[in-house]
């Protein structure tokens, strides 16, 4: 099997699924710095988004950023790019993978099987299986929550989805993956 590792890509995998995927499932996980006071941070801005060549695009780089301020702002934080006490940046991880999968069927006459053992005479019994491969980009979406105070990362979330075609409404579905990778942030905001 080849599998082919991109490298960390500034601007998440979301944008790659803009153009390979209709609805995929995001799995998300986060992990924070559980000695950190959340209820102190009330700013934010985000830095280090931009277009990479070849990778994404300048629309979705915007959609991206529009969809991580509407959802810190719905949060209670407010964004401003002098003194921030938090930074957000989205970073993306692509892997090429190929999944295969064998179905086999067995056919056939003759003997039967008892709880001690086969019993009969000859017979006869056949099979096949039948070998499919399914390829799909594994994407990963890892948003980092840096305290500019420190400069240490305080939280992150990370979406994982496999990726296969192109959603129908882009805008929607970036918007809906960070809204729920970000759901576990700040730490003990209680869900609505």
């Amino acid at each position: 099997m080849n599998i082919k590792r991109k490298n960390l890509r500034i601007i998440p995998f979301f944008l790659l699924g803009l153009l390979y995927s209709c609805s995929p499932t995001v799995k998300v996980t986060n992990d924070y710095d559980h000695g950190v006071n959340f209820s102190e941070f009330k700013t934010f801005t985000i830095y280090d988004l931009r277009a990479q060549e070849g990778q994404v695009n300048q629309l979705n780089v915007d959609r991206v950023a529009k969809a991580i301020r509407a959802e810190m702002t719905a949060k209670g934080f407010t964004e401003t790019t002098s003194n921030p006490d938090l930074k957000v940046n989205a970073v993306s991880i692509l892997k090429n993978k190929t999944q295969v999968t064998a179905n086999s069927n067995y056919y056939g006459y003759g003997g039967m099987y008892r709880p001690y053992g086969y019993w009969g005479g000859g017979g006869m019994m056949s099979g096949s299986t039948t070998f499919n491969t399914y390829d799909y980009v594994d994407g990963s979406l890892i948003i980092d929550i840096v305290s500019t105070k420190t400069d240490k990362l305080v939280w992150q979330g990370i979406g994982n989805a496999e990726i296969d075609s192109k959603p129908d409404n882009p805008e929607e579905f970036i918007k809906g993956a960070i809204k729920k990778i970000l759901e576990g942030f700040p730490p003990g905001l209680a869900k609505k």
